[in-house]
């Protein structure tokens, strides 16, 4: 489970990012990223009803807080919001971690070009 110091919980956090935000994108994921001044970094995520029902949907949803809890101190100083696209159910753990490494590595590239 993320500290709940990096929780995005808020409606207008997430109206704020995807406003503001830039975006990445792969095959199974979108995230958006917006730099921030507070002192965490706040993760959210979006897993729509188009994945499947409520079961897949938290399994996704575990699988991303997973991942993201053991990297967030080596994330870029920002904001996120990941966003699941459809089939992202069928990754295996391993293929959704490599799936997210890859888009952080974009945002540090956009980052970095900044």
């Amino acid at each position: 489970m993320l500290n709940i110091k990096n929780r995005l919980k808020k409606k207008k956090e997430f109206s704020y990012i995807y406003r503001k935000g830039e975006t990445v994108h792969s095959k199974y994921l979108c995230v958006y990223s917006v730099d921030t001044k507070c002192r965490h970094i706040k993760i959210g995520f979006s897993i729509s009803n188009k994945i499947g029902n409520s079961v897949i949907r938290h399994k996704v949803k575990r699988r991303l807080v997973e991942i993201t809890r053991h990297i967030i101190n080596t994330l870029p100083f920002c904001n996120y919001v990941f966003v699941a696209k459809p089939d992202i159910d069928k990754l295996s753990f391993e293929e959704l971690k490599n799936e997210v490494y890859h888009l952080i590595d974009k945002v540090r590239m956009k980052k970095d070009k900044k």
